[in-house]
């Protein structure tokens, strides 16, 4: 991204992050090639802000998470956190880090133990990371449980007596206990009913207010994104397509794929889908591991020119505060 401030200035800073995995193809599974699940993306976010990820199913959003928060190390690139730069750090040394950067989980089935007491899940960071006597744990767990709306004596039930939604709550108090700067959202209301959906994202944007905290959060669509984030990055194929301001986003689409996945959101009106149709994502997703040339999403984009097809484009910023990696921005 052009322009990169001083580290300090933001919480997390990204700068040209690259992950790679290895995957055996060919007869017998001979040949070696590498899966760019992302492919040297950047971005800042300052503290207190929201940053909400969005693209398509293998698009490389929760890898940038998981890479984040070190759950997966990337092959290139820097992350400063906190002006520090965290990928220099040894696993030890990032320890000391880690209590500052938790992440909320899509699944509230299976990132709980079945076999703990909610008590004890929201105990763990706790015996891990402190020397708390029980009694000041216990104080703390009963904290987080009233701060995320559940009831003192849900304490010594198990996971598997809770609905989807008071889960993900148990989740959300486990990931505040160690009172981090950053949270990882990862899909978090995804396997949620819609009317949960609306309750867990009212918690989170809550806790934000009270707690000052900052959020990185995944998803799918733009209308959850759009209700909780400050500002959208809008990902492809483990690149970047678009990040901009979310009401700059939604007034001033600059890329086809934006325009695509707005496009997918249903209209309610039946009167107004008509006036209001846009043009919808055409073909399928290509081969990750057989990329065309040029820009990545040339093969699908009903605007593309030969440049397109030889030359990727490079995330520029064309309005201040609105990036966009397309040799032919709309608009």
């Amino acid at each position: 991204m052009a322009g990169v401030q001083k580290e300090q200035e933001y919480l997390l800073d990204v700068r040209n992050l690259k992950v790679q995995f290895p995957v055996n193809s060919g007869l017998f599974g001979m040949q070696k090639q590498f899966l760019k699940a992302v492919d040297d993306i950047s971005f800042q976010i300052r503290e207190g802000e929201t940053m909400g990820i969005v693209g398509e199913s293998g698009c490389g959003k929760s890898t940038v998470g998981n890479t984040i928060i070190k759950l997966i190390e990337p092959a290139a690139g820097e992350i400063y956190f906190a002006g520090q730069n965290i990928t220099k750090m040894s696993q030890h040394e990032f320890e000391k880090i880690r209590p500052q950067m938790q992440m909320v989980f899509q699944d509230p089935y299976s990132s709980l133990n079945p076999r703990k007491k909610v008590f004890d899940i929201i105990a763990e960071p706790y015996h891990v990371q402190t020397k708390l006597s029980k009694a000041e744990i216990k104080e703390r767990v009963l904290e987080m449980m009233s701060l995320v709306g559940l009831d003192a004596s849900y304490a010594d039930r198990y996971p598997h007596e809770f609905s989807g939604g008071q889960r993900q709550r148990i989740g959300i108090a486990r990931a505040l206990a160690l009172h981090p700067k950053l949270i990882i959202c990862d899909e978090p209301v995804s396997a949620l009913d819609v009317s949960i959906q609306a309750q867990i994202l009212n918690l989170l944007k809550e806790l934000q207010e009270k707690l000052g905290l900052t959020y990185i959060f995944i998803a799918h669509g733009l209308p959850t994104v759009q209700y909780i984030s400050d500002r959208i990055a809008v990902m492809y194929l483990g690149k970047m397509m678009e990040i901009a301001e979310v009401d700059e986003l939604f007034a001033h689409t600059m890329h086809p794929y934006t325009e695509g996945l707005l496009a997918s959101i249903p209209i309610p009106d039946p009167e107004q889908r008509d006036i209001d149709e846009k043009p919808v994502l055409e073909g399928d997703l290509p081969n990750p591991l057989n990329l065309p040339k040029g820009c990545k999403f040339c093969s699908r984009c009903r605007y593309a020119k030969d440049i397109c097809r030889e030359q990727e484009p490079e995330l520029r910023e064309v309005t201040k505060g609105h990036f966009v990696c397309c040799h032919f921005p709309l608009q």
